[in-house]
């Protein structure tokens, strides 16, 4: 795999504007000046819609493009679907009067995607994605459009489970500009029964490089480590079994998406780098300063089992 690690420039730390630390949060001055019909107080200009009643959505048959369009029918939105081709007369068709264009499509073809619809799409007109990969996509869509830009990520899949959370990173595509946008988006994700919080694009991607990049990457390292015929399988505990089962759908069906996710995370390398540091302290044989660390996930029951 290249080393992609140097690609891009993290975003610049910006000011969470809703839901801090994953939770809803209070209401926005901004939220509640378009509950009310009244001008926003976070800067926007003059024309800023109340609310999004109309999506362009390119990639709406996909996976997450099905649930997302579903979800917003359900709540009043018009969804236009754009598919391939994505000529000039079809986008212009489904792009005028939309306040929100959606993207729902690879990471790596989000800038091609962008220099297709850009010069049908003018301000105030917000440019959304919903990857997995935050921070190249989000240059790409600022580079490519002039007006606001927004980044989703839902950390869920499209067959999301009746308990999952649905909760969706949300952040400026330009940090501390066009607050308004990303709090209208986010007002737009409460409305199809998702869970919003602010971020930023490296907060984003330096926790994907963990919770996607490394789980994917260390699975398969630790699976190809022995071949499945070496004599093992005789000696596999329930355990061990569950694991296999739990991996089997990320390695025969989804790798080659994981794989462009590792790569295009600018933040991938630095993980592997810090993850292979304690796999040396592993190697040194403090185990027990591992366990420590790792326990930590669990700090109350970690608690309860070192109380007398």
């Amino acid at each position: 795999m290249p080393d992609t690690h140097k690609q891009g420039t993290p975003a610049a730390p910006q000011e969470k504007v809703f839901g801090e630390d994953g939770g809803l949060g209070e209401e926005t001055p901004g939220h509640a000046a378009r509950r009310k019909g009244e001008t926003l107080a976070t800067g926007a200009p003059a024309g800023v819609p109340t609310a999004i009643n109309t999506i362009a959505m390119v990639g709406a048959r996909g996976g997450m493009g099905k649930l997302i369009a579903g979800r917003s029918r359900q709540a009043g939105i018009e969804v236009r679907e754009l598919g391939r081709p994505l000529t000039g007369e079809a986008i212009q068709a489904a792009v005028a009067g939309a306040e929100l264009v959606l993207v729902s499509v690879p990471v790596y073809a989000t800038a091609e995607v962008t220099g297709l619809l850009a010069p049908h799409l003018a301000a105030p007109q917000i440019l959304a994605d919903v990857g997995s990969v935050k921070t190249l996509p989000i240059a790409a869509m600022v580079e490519g459009y002039a007006g606001p830009v927004v980044g989703t990520h839902p950390l869920f899949g499209p067959e999301p489970a009746a308990d999952d959370g649905l909760r969706v990173a949300v952040m400026d595509g330009r940090p501390g500009e066009d607050v308004w946008a990303t709090e209208l988006v986010a007002d737009w994700c409460r409305r199809v029964g998702f869970a919003p919080f602010a971020s930023t694009a490296e907060e984003h991607d330096r926790a994907a490089a963990y919770v996607q990049g490394l789980n994917f990457v260390t699975t398969v390292a630790y699976l190809a480590s022995q071949a499945a015929d070496s004599g093992v399988q005789k000696y596999l505990t329930p355990s061990f079994t569950r694991r296999l089962v739990s991996a089997e759908k990320l390695i025969t069906k989804d790798a080659a998406l994981f794989t462009a996710l590792f790569e295009a995370n600018p933040y991938s390398h630095e993980m592997i780098r810090n993850y292979r540091n304690f796999l040396n302290i592993a190697a040194g044989g403090d185990i027990d300063l591992l366990v420590r660390r790792a326990e930590a996930w669990w700090t109350a029951k970690t608690e309860q089992k070192d109380t007398p």
